[in-house]
């Protein structure tokens, strides 16, 4: 199965363990991933904040390079998820406005989730599972933008999806149940605001732990990178505990598949999920 793949800026910068991950995940599921030739940055999530315009022109250039690929199109990231979803649809009204050349919107865009939730794959991941995950207490979190705004992305349950659910029981995760899988963490606001994105952020790690989890799982970097790296801001605010690992759910899933390379990118996080795996006997399987 060949598929294209656009990782965006973040997978090939602060976001790096997640790009690992992926191509881990999908050399272990025979699919076989191209990435965009000369793609460009989708200008999430300045540009549509600047200039309406170019902030389609850019997403509309990668949709022309996705279209003439001729495969559908893998987008880990939600924030470039959203903005490739909104060019989709900006060309699909008017492509002669944006590009110089036809556009029938033969690409299909998923999100990280809803790519490897089809039932063809998800059957796959459960065959092949070699250490399950068993007794690891975890929380789904979507995020906003891959999400929201639902005519934007197509989500048929923006307020309760269940793709990566699925994804992490396939596994032998415990999923744990929450009202918070969708809230903000305010991550764009981080420079601006941080006041906010502390508040935000804390009401989503004290959702956690009264869920009884041990871990916050994510398919988003913007959300990984603001969730790991201010816990210890939110903890000195707040003056309550704060110290929940945060996964991508592909990390994970490498890490229940075997992949012998899981513990490198745990030096990447903020908060080191090391003692927690060691604690579960999860530690063995990447060695």
């Amino acid at each position: 199965m060949e598929v294209s793949y656009y990782p965006g800026c973040s997978l090939h910068g602060m976001a790096g363990e997640y790009d690992e991950s992926i191509q881990s995940v999908c050399r272990t599921l025979d699919v076989a991933l191209k990435e965009l030739p000369d793609w460009n940055c989708c200008g999430a999530s300045s540009a549509h904040f600047v200039d309406d315009a170019l902030a389609v022109r850019l997403t509309a250039r990668n949709m022309a390079i996705a279209e003439r690929a001729g495969r559908e199109l893998l987008v880990p990231c939600a924030a470039c998820f959203q903005r490739l979803k909104h060019a989709d649809k900006e060309l699909k009204e008017d492509a002669a406005h944006w590009i110089d050349e036809p556009y029938e919107g033969r690409a299909e865009i998923y999100h990280v989730n809803d790519f490897f939730d089809r039932p063809e794959l998800l059957d796959i991941i459960k065959q092949k599972v070699t250490m399950s995950l068993a007794g690891l207490a975890v929380v789904p979190y979507y995020g906003c933008l891959s999400q929201r705004p639902p005519k934007v992305t197509d989500a048929e349950q923006p307020e309760n999806p269940i793709s990566m659910d699925r994804l992490l029981r396939a596994i032998g995760v415990e999923v744990r149940p929450w009202s918070y899988k969708t809230d903000c963490c305010g991550a764009s606001l981080t420079l601006t605001r941080p006041d906010l994105v502390r508040k935000l952020s804390g009401s989503l790690f004290e959702a956690a732990g009264e869920a009884g989890a041990e871990c916050v799982v994510t398919d988003c970097p913007l959300c990984q990178s603001n969730l790991d790296t201010l816990q210890a801001e939110i903890q000195a605010e707040r003056g309550a505990s704060c110290h929940l690992p945060v996964f991508y759910v592909t990390e994970l899933m490498a890490l229940a598949f075997g992949d012998g390379q899981t513990t490198r990118w745990w030096k990447k996080h903020f908060v080191d999920p090391t003692p927690l795996l060691q604690e579960k006997g999860l530690l063995h399987v990447c060695r």
